[in-house]
């Protein structure tokens, strides 16, 4: 199990409260997810900056070092708590691929015994870009995957084509690795982008918004359509203010290039999908 936070803003923002100064913040809460960390900035050039720690962030200098400098439109960043894969840089989140960034809180059931089902979801070509041992890269790849069926990955994608991937990554590997009444169930809190659109996913973890002010003081998340000036997506509230909003079980939500907010349900998403049959899946990358 794993810690995650996403920060989307119209504007290059600071995010060192959010993970080293507040009052819950990554930091802080690296004293028990303490197997690596990773931090993605994107900025001016082409591709995001990743930075990665095996060590606890709490005791690494590196870690305040890069929160310190880092000031974007977009960061993600993750702290870990090993479940599948040794402790090593090769699985620090977050995984990148291009411009796309993606980490995940949780854990794929039994992936040992369903890790080659897995695997033979994701496109031969893309395949080959794991370095990894974890379940979650593999669940990076499903989704660009998913993802590259319907769009050139390397060109801006939709909101919702980002969400439905996602959405269809979950409802893939859940067919392969849940049983009816079988608990726990594989837990997928997934977020991803490419730099302009975030889009997050809960599954069997608990997830949180904030939209950086008072829009979230009532309880609810912000209205579908509404422009944003900032998204914040972490697994835990990270000062216990009022303005953390929980995002509702087998939810997904995000924003567009433009703030703009969506929201949707997995069934929503890929209540109609059909698993692709065997053969080769379109990869524009």
């Amino acid at each position: 199990m794993c810690r995650l936070f996403g920060f989307r803003s119209s504007v290059p923002s600071a995010v060192h409260p959010s993970l080293v100064t507040e009052k819950n913040s990554l930091l802080i809460q690296s004293r028990e997810h303490k197997d690596g960390w990773g931090i993605a900035a994107y900025g001016a050039e082409a591709l995001p900056l990743v930075a990665h720690g095996v060590g606890p962030a709490h005791s690494d200098p590196d870690f305040e070092r890069v929160s310190s400098r880092v000031s974007s439109h977009t960061v993600v960043a993750h702290i870990r708590l090993a479940s599948v894969g040794a402790v090593e840089l090769r699985n620090s989140h977050p995984f990148q691929h291009g411009r796309w960034t993606f980490v995940h809180n949780g854990t794929v059931r039994e992936f040992a015994k369903h890790s080659a089902d897995i695997e033979a979801l994701i496109c031969p070509t893309l395949r080959a870009g794991i370095q990894g041992t974890t379940d979650s890269e593999r669940c990076f790849y499903v989704f660009l995957t998913r993802l590259a069926a319907r769009h050139p990955i390397a060109h801006p994608v939709p909101v919702e084509g980002v969400a439905r991937a996602l959405a269809e990554t979950m409802s893939l590997v859940s067919a392969i690795t849940d049983e009816p009444q079988v608990q726990p169930r594989s837990a997928m809190n997934f977020l991803v982008t490419d730099g302009e659109v975030m889009v997050a996913s809960r599954r069997n973890r608990t997830l949180f918004v904030s939209t950086g002010g008072a829009r979230c003081t009532t309880g609810a998340l912000p209205e579908v359509g509404t422009r944003l000036e900032q998204l914040i997506v972490s697994s835990e509230s990270l000062c216990g203010g009022p303005y953390w909003t929980p995002v509702g079980e087998e939810d997904v939500i995000g924003v567009d290039a433009g703030l703009v907010f969506h929201r949707w349900s997995v069934p929503e998403l890929a209540g109609d999908f059909q698993p692709p049959t065997p053969g080769p899946t379109r990869h524009a990358a």
